[in-house]
């Protein structure tokens, strides 16, 4: 997948539904709101939060694909920022009702844009699409703006204000205005659905793995590297520092990880996912969840500064252990050398074990 600078593709009160399109990866086009004159005319099109674009997401999106081609038309994913459990645990006061966020929007955009997806149209969860009608929805969202020909949904897909709208409403709708409309079952991997839920849940309990089969490839996180306390080099190990723009992420803790985007091989490193508790609250990155990542092996073609600004993508592989509370800088110093121990103690095991599976092939 190729990394993508979208960091200015934003959702607040000042934006307005109807805002220009951005290229972001190999041809997929995307909206911010569905009013726009560079929208196909006619696509087929999917429904979903697509957190994560798991096993599930991509065989939908393949599924979809095959069929806009055979209409001669694009495909369009429509999604949405915030999550609406994000929007109703918010408009409730109770933020334990939001879901751990699996991918940030900038990561679900580059994996829909890696599926094949012509285009994304990513709609403002707000007030105002909380309480439209399901009726409603079909009428100015698909028919008016998107010229839907074909609507793919899931087998527990429902829409429109509180959750009205069900397949039947949209097939019946679709008969009235002239699209087809299609539901695809539940994926399932070893006899397991695979869904959202499942990835969050993977990611709770550190089980890489696990998250990598329900995903389709290793969890990642990707962004710019933005400058942060420098506590890291006083303490003798540099990092490099990602934003996670939600406040609650799935995943949290220590990690060995693969660092892609700095040299031509992936880096090995350690990484800590979170929020930091060793450090002062008033540091500058204080309240934000951040990916902090020490390469184990720095290019010394980057010279000291030059990874800041740079888009990086870092494989979380393995999980340590859960974030520690350090009594101070001496002790957190020696923290972090023991993660770079048993990272690269990690690492080698892989090494080893990849020798062993590559000596029996050849057997």
């Amino acid at each position: 997948m190729n990394l993508i600078p979208i960091d200015n593709f934003a959702f607040g009160p000042e934006r307005s539904t109807v805002a220009m399109a951005e290229t972001i990866i190999g041809c997929m086009k995307i909206f911010r709101g569905h009013q726009h004159p560079q929208l196909a005319p006619e696509c087929a099109l999917t429904i979903g939060n697509f957190d994560g674009v798991h096993r599930g997401h991509q065989a939908m999106l393949a599924l979809l694909n095959s069929e806009a081609r055979h209409r001669g038309i694009p495909s369009c994913a429509v999604t949405f920022e915030p999550h609406p459990r994000d929007y109703f645990a918010a408009l409730a006061r109770k933020p334990d009702l939001a879901p751990a966020r699996i991918a940030t929007l900038r990561d679900k955009l580059g994996e829909l844009g890696g599926c094949g997806v012509d285009q994304c149209v990513v709609l403002p969860f707000n007030a105002r699409l909380a309480s439209q009608p399901a009726e409603a929805f079909i009428q100015d969202v698909l028919v008016n703006s998107l010229g839907a020909r074909y609507v793919l949904v899931g087998d527990d897909f429902r829409f429109g204000a509180k959750r009205s709208g069900d397949y039947a409403l949209l097939g019946a709708a679709g008969a009235a205005h002239g699209f087809d409309v299609a539901r695809m079952n539940s994926y399932e991997v070893g006899a397991s659905r695979v869904s959202s839920s499942a990835v969050r849940e993977a990611l709770v309990q550190g089980d890489m793995a696990r998250a990598a089969s329900l995903l389709g490839r290793p969890y990642s996180i990707s962004g710019h590297v933005v400058h942060g306390r420098k506590l890291g080099r006083d303490l003798g190990f540099r990092t490099l520092n990602l934003r996670f723009s939600h406040w609650k992420p799935a995943a949290s803790g220590i990690f060995a990880v693969l660092v892609h985007g700095l040299d031509a091989a992936p880096l090995p490193g350690v990484a800590n996912l979170g929020i930091r508790p060793s450090l002062d609250p008033g540091d500058i990155n204080g309240g934000r969840v951040l990916l902090e990542t020490h390469c184990l092996r720095w290019p010394a073609s980057l010279g000291a500064e030059g990874a800041y600004g740079k888009i990086i993508r870092v494989e979380l592989i393995h999980k340590l252990h859960d974030e520690l509370k350090y009594d101070g800088l001496e002790s957190l110093k020696t923290g972090i050398a023991r993660d770079c121990g048993d990272a690269q103690a990690f690492f080698a095991s892989m090494h080893l074990e990849t020798t062993r599976q590559t000596t029996r092939d050849r057997i």
